[in-house]
């Protein structure tokens, strides 16, 4: 039976399937190790996919471990963009390009690649590559910024069209890109390791076919994905059937923050089928924070893979039993000229949490405590003395951080948000390419969601930007704390962003990083005391994204501070030992892990910290003291 369905037999379908993550792995192996651009290279801004031919209905079995939202957008930006071509205007050799957020998801600088595969003069399936690029053109400098009212503020728009044809450059596609952008020295050797790697993907695509068959390669595209759909029809009907809503929001756009954005999700699930409808979310935003409907189908899969399929890739055959209600011109769902998409990815994160929150009940102990709710990505841009453009993207704001806690642990804190998967650029790599000295990168004391599980503290980082230089914020999750807490965990600190002027000599004024320093500070982002200048639940909050306010003067110091994730758990049931080990590792205070935890620590965890001491007596009776007030609290209700 397997055979007759499938053109192979079930071992041969499991090896195919592995050779098709093989595949895209390698592919994205080429780029990392070749790429130039820090945000390919550092950032792993980049997710490879493999798809099937138009009459396997572009079907994708496999896509890499990059960025999962730009993976997830490739199930359809990719049979968007070659069937406005015209697959049968396709030949051997060529490279078909598009970046329109509106037909591929994501951003203008996402570019999509697809090389499509032929065997005998018949297109077998398609490799595909969607990688950001460092600039394509537009207002800003990379292309980052929140305050774009329009595409034609966003940068360069790629129909789909060619860049390579028989293995030859089309010369008009690649003078159209390079007469647009600006870093041109690092985008063209980008895109050229951009194509080999197609190159590579066509050559192993092609080894398996010569190896094992078409027929049995195309069975194994339709088995993976059918084991996909089977998978999470399987997860779905062992869930009871309910309703459920959620409600997020983001805290602005970028024109101002007088207009409210709020995500609305109901979830219905009825036996081995789920829907989820977002109906009642606000209108499409005034400038580029919006999504489109490719964004959040993505993040529809991802939320659903996380808490009922988190084991296996992400493929296509994931969607099967879900059904999707969007309707149009919606921040989720945006609609051109002036619904801008740039940042998208602030959406997709309060997709995420919405669902998350909304079955927190119904999915029990799988659930899963917040992160920090937003990507926290910053960009400075200048010039140097000389009058060269420079930009740093993605690597000194909030873009490392943590997690939040589920039922197997504590939250990893060096982490990027839930659906990015990259690393900390090394910092030598950073102060070479711009002008900028990073001063701290450290994690902040009692931040973390308190729990049985402890969510990931907060990161605090500190940059010297040594240059004149103009910033663009993009976090938007101040207002709520988006690292809420799971089955009795508590929420996670909120962070925020302040930017430190230079001496009066023009020297950095170099800040400490306990709570006195931030008075001197000027904040750019948050929800803080205006006295203080510390996070605050209740304080004033501060619009991130005035024109006049974003830029800092030579030696000027900007600190970004992440939301902390959300713990998992009664954190008053915490081992003892763990809460000691986490003072001694100064993410929690000798005063909070009384407060957080009732967990009494004596000693000094700065200036002694194997000397701590843990007092299982004053222990014993601070936490029953704690159960007789919950206790009480309970027979209340």
């Amino acid at each position: 039976m397997f055979t007759h369905l499938y053109g192979c037999d079930r071992y041969t379908a499991t090896v195919l399937s592995n050779r098709f993550d093989y595949l895209v792995e390698h592919m994205s192996a080429r780029l990392l190790t070749g790429a130039f651009s820090p945000v390919l290279r550092d950032f792993y801004d980049l997710a490879c996919t493999i798809s099937g031919p138009t009459d396997l209905d572009y079907l994708v079995p496999a896509a890499s471990n990059g960025i999962v939202l730009m993976a997830g957008t490739a199930l359809d930006g990719v049979a968007n963009t070659v069937e406005e071509f015209g697959p049968e205007n396709l030949a051997e050799g060529d490279v078909l390009i598009s970046n329109d957020p509106y037909r591929t998801g994501n951003h203008n600088n996402d570019l999509t690649f697809i090389r499509p595969v032929f065997v005998d003069g018949r297109i077998i399936g398609f490799v595909n590559l969607n990688a950001h690029q460092l600039d394509m053109g537009g207002v800003v400098p990379g292309g980052f910024s929140a305050t774009k009212r329009n595409v034609y503020e966003n940068g360069l728009v790629i129909s789909p069209r060619l860049l390579v044809h028989k293995g030859e450059k089309v010369p008009e596609t690649w003078n159209l890109i390079f007469d647009n952008v600006r870093m041109a020295d690092i985008l063209y050797p980008d895109m050229l390791t951009i194509c080999s790697s197609l190159e590579l993907g066509e050559q192993l695509l092609l080894e398996s076919v010569e190896r094992y068959g078409l027929a049995a390669v195309h069975g194994t595209m339709r088995y993976v994905c059918d084991l996909g759909a089977e998978s999470m029809a399987t997860a779905l009907s062992v869930l009871a059937d309910g309703d459920w809503t959620g409600s997020e929001q983001i805290d602005c756009d970028g024109v101002d923050d007088t207009e409210h954005y709020s995500l609305e999700v109901a979830i219905r699930k009825r036996g081995a089928r789920i829907e989820v409808d977002f109906s009642g979310t606000s209108r499409q935003a005034r400038s580029s924070v919006n999504a489109t409907a490719w964004d959040t189908k993505t993040s529809v899969g991802i939320a659903l893979k996380y808490l009922f399929l988190p084991h296996g890739r992400f493929n296509s055959g994931l969607y099967r039993n879900v059904d999707i209600v969007l309707p149009e011109g919606t921040m989720l769902s945006a609609l051109p000229p002036d619904g801008c998409v740039f940042m998208y990815w602030e959406q997709n994160q309060i997709i995420l949490t919405a669902m998350l929150r909304a079955l927190a009940d119904a999915v029990g102990d799988a659930a899963i405590g917040g992160d920090r709710g937003s990507a926290d990505l910053h960009t400075a841009f200048g010039e140097l003395p000389d009058g060269t453009q420079w930009v740093s993207a993605l690597q000194c704001g909030g873009e490392v951080g943590p997690y939040g806690a589920n039922q197997f642990g504590d939250a990893d804190s060096q982490c990027m948000s839930y659906q990015a998967n990259g690393v900390a650029p090394p910092i030598e790599a950073i102060e070479k390419n711009a002008p900028a000295v990073v001063l701290r990168h450290e994690m902040k004391i009692d931040s973390a969601g308190p729990g049985h599980f402890r969510g990931g503290a907060a990161v605090l980082r500190d940059t010297v930007w040594k240059l004149d230089a103009g910033h663009s914020l993009t976090s938007l999750r101040y207002k709520n704390a988006a690292g809420f807490g799971a089955q009795g965990g508590k929420d996670g600190a909120r962070g925020g962003i302040w930017m430190f002027e230079p001496g009066s000599d023009g020297a950095v004024s170099a800040p400490d990083a306990d709570d006195a320093s931030y008075r001197a500070a000027t904040p750019w982002a948050g929800v803080v005391d205006p006295e203080t200048h510390l996070p605050s639940d209740d304080g004033d909050f501060v619009y991130p994204f005035s024109a006049d306010r974003n830029v800092s003067r030579a030696n000027s110091v900007i600190r970004y501070v992440t939301n902390a994730g959300g713990g998992w758990g009664d954190p008053f049931t915490r081992d003892p030992q763990k809460v000691l080990i986490d003072v001694r590792d100064q993410y929690v205070s000798v005063e909070g892990a009384a407060r957080d935890y009732g967990v009494v620590v004596i000693g000094d965890p700065e200036n002694d910290p194997e000397g701590l001491v843990l007092d299982e007596q004053a222990t014993n009776a601070l936490r029953k003291t704690h159960t007789g007030n919950t206790q009480t609290e309970g027979q209340r209700r």
